[in-house]
């Protein structure tokens, strides 16, 4: 079964929330064949603790402006891999070193992609 159309959505704006922050390697997996827990993982890089942090404020942002706030929040404090559970999308922030050591996306290798276009980061279009 196919990840139901509301979690694709909630998904493609968590991954451009990444893309606006300057997240590295946004990937999009559609894993409901794999998980009953979940439809789709968003999985994004930062080059440092900062970074995560920054790309995790601005997911939470943008899917608390489409109602929805995350039942669970894991690795805020170490700022290295922070998961965010919105129960139908898990978005995994990492740092470089932890998305090559842990490679989650050769976990799920089997599952498909979600395609998506990042585009520039909202603050390079407004100054356009």
């Amino acid at each position: 079964m196919a990840a139901t159309d509301e979690a694709r959505r909630l998904a493609l704006a968590a991954a451009d929330a990444a893309a606006d922050k300057k997240a590295h390697d946004v990937i999009v997996l559609d894993v409901s064949d794999q998980l009953v827990i979940t439809d789709c993982f968003v999985i994004a890089s930062a080059a440092n603790e900062r970074q995560v942090g920054a790309i995790v404020d601005g997911v939470e942002e943008k899917l608390r402006e489409a109602g929805r706030k995350p039942v669970r929040r894991e690795g805020a404090r170490e700022g290295r891999w922070v998961l965010l559970d919105f129960v139908d999308v898990v978005v995994h922030v990492q740092h470089v070193e932890e998305r090559t050591f842990y490679g989650l996306e050769r976990l799920w290798k089997d599952c498909p992609r979600i395609e998506f276009d990042a585009g520039p980061p909202a603050d390079e279009v407004a100054e356009a």
